[in-house]
């Protein structure tokens, strides 16, 4: 691909060592957040709720209280490991007849489904699934938290209180979505000023922020009243009035039925040690089947040569095949999780605390500012998770009231057959599972630490034949990788990406590290201090 970018500029961005606790997330800010908490005293569980609040503040288009995920945790002393499912579903209330086919072409998002009239499906209030993410955390909580829920709340209300800041990457993230927030009253409200997007002020001393009254006030109810308010009390009805008087079909009923789920994670054996994927409508039966496949093929050994390379392009490409043959929610095919290759705008991050608990947390909105509607009463950015369903009658994937929404996203605790544990997963829609397998594999395979992990070149195979090289590669293997595949090279960029942007940490005897990806500007792992 051409491109007009410096070919010596040289990132890096260095693991972090501790002792104590370390977070290590897409926000440096929310990361932090996490690490207080830790340093409080709070457990891993505590430091989860933190910083997902946090980040529903400080990275309001990739995930929040309107999105849905999952969770897998290692607890250290049970020695045991088990996922949270908070993922999306369509509301019982939906009618499919809302969302008749346009019969003009493919939809105008991030799928090839068939287009529905006035794109009601990907944007707006129609396009609303259920939101995950408070029942998520609420689940968490109640099982393993040590501080009160008010408390881990109390540091996402504040920074609401601060407003979000504008740099540079705020305004670029805030163009890519101004002209369908602008549809919405109260979204234009929020992000936009004049209608358009905010720019950063030039003055070292000056500095812009979009106020976020709505959202603090939401988050003060949600810290005193507790998490069953969101879909049991009044915040269940501020949402609901507000979805339904605009067009929407997401209704008290639907909010007060919403419960996560506590599931069996999937045991992958790997190369001595083990791999705790979620089940299900997510990306871990692919990476099952990406992880069987090398396991026979791939040699280990120092560090990835063309060989390797190669193995982990046949893998991916082999398992997304298997994975695109049928799909969706449906009795005997929610374990194949499959979902088109399609990217998205999602938030990872990873925790260990000074015991030795572990947890990969992986949180969406779907697209960019999800539904790109903010509910006017409680300033929450919702999801488009309806978006997930084709709108064509009679597939296994197609919309219906209730209906899980399929997912990409790919949380992962390892353990290595030399004594280590990791958590790793990443955002990047169809790129996680690429780059979730092939951290994996550096560790395990390769031994590599989170520093030399991190920034380890990786390839992507997520896009049927084509497979893209990290420009970074040696030459050997871009070469091989060339002659033998339909091949691409990209390099590392935050915007758009063409890589997924993992977050990772590690326990190694009482020693914890994190790290997450280098060019992501506001990601980083956190200590606690």
């Amino acid at each position: 691909m051409p491109h007009q970018f410096s070919l010596a500029q040289t990132v890096r961005k260095p693991a972090v060592k501790s002792k104590g606790g370390v977070v290590a997330a897409q926000s440096r800010r929310a990361a932090e957040v996490g690490a207080q908490v830790l340093a409080a005293g709070g457990d891993c569980v505590d430091a989860i709720v933190a910083t997902t609040m946090a980040l529903n503040v400080l990275e309001p288009w990739n995930s929040g209280i309107g999105g849905g995920g999952a969770m897998v945790l290692y607890r250290a002393k049970e020695n045991r490991t088990e996922v949270i499912d908070y993922g999306m579903c369509a509301p019982q209330s939906l009618r499919v007849a809302d969302y008749p086919l346009s019969g003009q072409g493919a939809a105008s998002d991030l799928f090839p489904w068939p287009r529905v009239q006035d794109d009601r499906n990907i944007h707006g209030p129609a396009a609303v699934a259920m939101p995950g993410v408070v029942a998520g955390m609420e689940e968490a909580h109640r099982r393993y938290a040590k501080m009160p829920w008010k408390d881990l709340v109390a540091p996402a209300t504040a920074l609401a209180g601060e407003g979000l800041l504008v740099d540079w990457w705020t305004t670029v993230t805030i163009s890519g979505s101004a002209a369908d927030l602008r549809r919405y009253p109260a979204s234009a409200a929020t992000f936009l000023k004049d209608g358009l997007p905010p720019s950063p002020p030039w003055g070292i001393k000056s500095e812009t922020r979009l106020p976020l009254d709505k959202l603090k006030a939401t988050l003060s109810r949600l810290a005193d009243a507790g998490p069953r308010d969101f879909y049991q009390g009044d915040l269940a009805r501020s949402i609901a009035s507000d979805i339904k008087a605009d067009g929407g079909s997401l209704s008290v009923e639907d909010l007060a039925a919403f419960r996560a789920h506590l599931r069996d994670p999937l045991a992958i054996p790997y190369r001595g040690g083990r791999v705790f994927a979620t089940p299900e409508l997510t990306a871990g039966p692919t990476l099952a089947h990406a992880l069987r496949l090398l396991q026979q093929n791939l040699k280990p050994g120092s560090e990835p040569d063309a060989a390797a390379y190669a193995e982990y392009a046949v893998a991916l490409q082999t398992a997304y095949r298997e994975r695109l043959k049928d799909m969706g929610d449906a009795d005997g095919k929610r374990s194949l999780g499959a979902e088109y290759l399609a990217p998205a705008c999602t938030t990872h991050f990873s925790v260990v605390d000074r015991d030795g608990n572990l947890a990969a947390v992986t949180q969406t909105l779907l697209s960019s500012f999800g539904s790109k509607y903010v509910t006017p009463h409680t300033g929450i950015a919702m999801n488009n998770g309806i978006m997930w369903f084709d709108p064509t009658p009679g597939t296994t994937n197609s919309l219906a009231p209730g209906k899980r929404c399929l997912t990409n996203y790919t949380p992962v605790i390892a353990e290595t057959g030399d004594g280590r544990r990791l958590a790793v997963g990443a955002s990047g829609g169809r790129r996680i599972l690429p780059s979730v397998m092939q951290l994996v594999s550096f560790a395990m395979d390769f031994g590599m630490d989170l520093d030399a992990a991190i920034h380890q070149p990786r390839i992507d195979a997520s896009e049927g034949a084509t497979v893209i090289g990290d420009s970074r590669l040696p030459a050997e293997v871009r070469q091989a990788l060339a002659a033998r595949f339909d091949y691409e090279e990209s390099r590392v960029q935050a915007l758009p990406q063409k890589f997924a942007c993992p977050s990772v940490v590690m326990r190694e005897g009482e020693v914890n590290s994190g790290a997450v990806e280098i060019f992501q500007p506001w990601a980083d792992a956190v200590a606690e201090t």
